[in-house]
């Protein structure tokens, strides 16, 4: 499609979550090209951003994730250049990318997220298990694909779990557990696809449950009832938009056995892999992988 111009997807990068990226990366790359989309792989661990514009590319498509790819910096790098690019824009990338952040912007709007503390190495750690309750998930705030997570069952494992997440990030927080339905909401120009329940034999839904494990049970249609699934599809794009995110991503949602919904947090470049739920949910609107990547990068922008 010579409308696009000649497209740059970005991928790989140096983040913790770069084997993922490598993946997301090729197959929009392989989905572009099959449209007859001018795109070429570009990995800024092995060259500098600058490199775009040497380059003469048009139009980015952004497939990195986590740090230097999702949480803004790029995205700033990009508007600089005067290069569209697809996704959520600056601020909004960085809110996203920092769960403790994001959810201070969605407590002030009322949106429903789990309880919290925010820890540090002279945390009292018992008092956290006490206040919070168990189990509890300890997470690195601006981390992604659970890297850094652990599910905590006895206030013995608290501080081990804590160290665990402060190698990967010195912003940690504990999160209530929250016993129930996990769901995703994938967004595409504005809109909430349908629901994905999720289901898993481990601990909770990890990095190898995402990623690598052939025992994860992806539900879709969610099996929810309508008018359930209906308000969790619009509590996650009104947190969406709170954010500031525009474009595609993903919000991910536990329901607990009163129905009520708990938001978690926002995804603005989510998964593109073979085990990535935001084609899936795609693929229930009848929207193919290729078409998907299309409309993604149909929305490119500068700012």
């Amino acid at each position: 499609m010579s409308a696009f111009g000649k497209v740059a997807v970005l991928l790989g990068g140096r983040s913790a979550e770069r084997e993922v990226s490598l993946k997301s990366g090729n197959m929009v790359l392989s989905a572009l090209k099959k449209r007859g989309v001018d795109a070429h792989a570009f990995d800024p661990r092995d060259q500098g951003l600058e490199q775009l514009i040497a380059q003469r590319f048009d139009r980015v498509f952004i497939a990195l994730h986590g740090r230097f790819g999702e949480d803004g910096t790029v995205q700033g790098a990009l508007e600089y250049l005067g290069l569209p690019y697809t996704g959520s824009g600056v601020m909004a990338s960085a809110l996203a990318m920092d769960k403790w952040r994001t959810k201070l912007v969605w407590q002030a709007a009322g949106v429903s997220t789990p309880p919290y503390e925010l820890l540090a190495a002279d945390s009292d750690f018992v008092g956290v298990g006490g206040r919070l309750g168990l189990p509890l998930m300890m997470k690195p705030a601006r981390e992604g694909s659970s890297i850094g997570m652990s599910k905590v069952t006895s206030v013995e494992k608290i501080q081990a779990a804590y160290e665990l997440a402060a190698q990967h990030d010195e912003v940690v927080i504990a999160e209530r557990f929250v016993d129930g339905v996990e769901v995703t909401a994938a967004i595409l120009g504005g809109e909430a696809l349908p629901l994905i329940r999720l289901e898993t034999p481990r601990v909770f839904y990890d990095y190898e449950a995402k990623y690598l494990a052939g025992d994860t049970r992806y539900i879709c249609p969610s099996g929810l009832p309508a008018e359930e699934e209906r308000r969790i599809q619009e509590e996650a794009v009104r947190a969406f938009r709170l954010i500031g995110c525009r474009g595609w991503g993903r919000v991910d949602v536990m329901v607990d056995r009163e129905k009520t919904p708990y938001l978690l947090e926002v995804n603005t470049v989510p998964g593109m892999t073979d085990h990535s739920l935001v084609p899936m949910a795609a693929r229930a609107r009848g929207i193919e992988f290729d078409e998907l990547c299309i409309r993604i990068l149909e929305d490119a922008h500068v700012g």
